[in-house]
């Protein structure tokens, strides 16, 4: 019986030392991320026949 149990705990030992770590690690340099927008926009003005008269005589135009 103590043959059998003594490669069961060599087995188990090398498996345990064969496991694989993960570590996380915070990296070195900070992130950089880079963003190329553009942004156009476009502004539309309905004006009333009468304001739009009284605009182009006061010369606000």
């Amino acid at each position: 019986m103590v043959r059998n149990v003594i490669p069961i705990i060599i087995l188990a030992g090398v498996l345990t030392g064969c496991s694989p770590t993960v570590k996380v690690q915070a990296p070195s340099e900070p992130i950089n991320i880079n963003l190329n927008v553009k942004i156009d926009h476009e502004i539309n003005i309905k004006v009333d026949k009468a304001l739009d008269n009284i605009i182009n005589k006061s010369g606000l135009y």
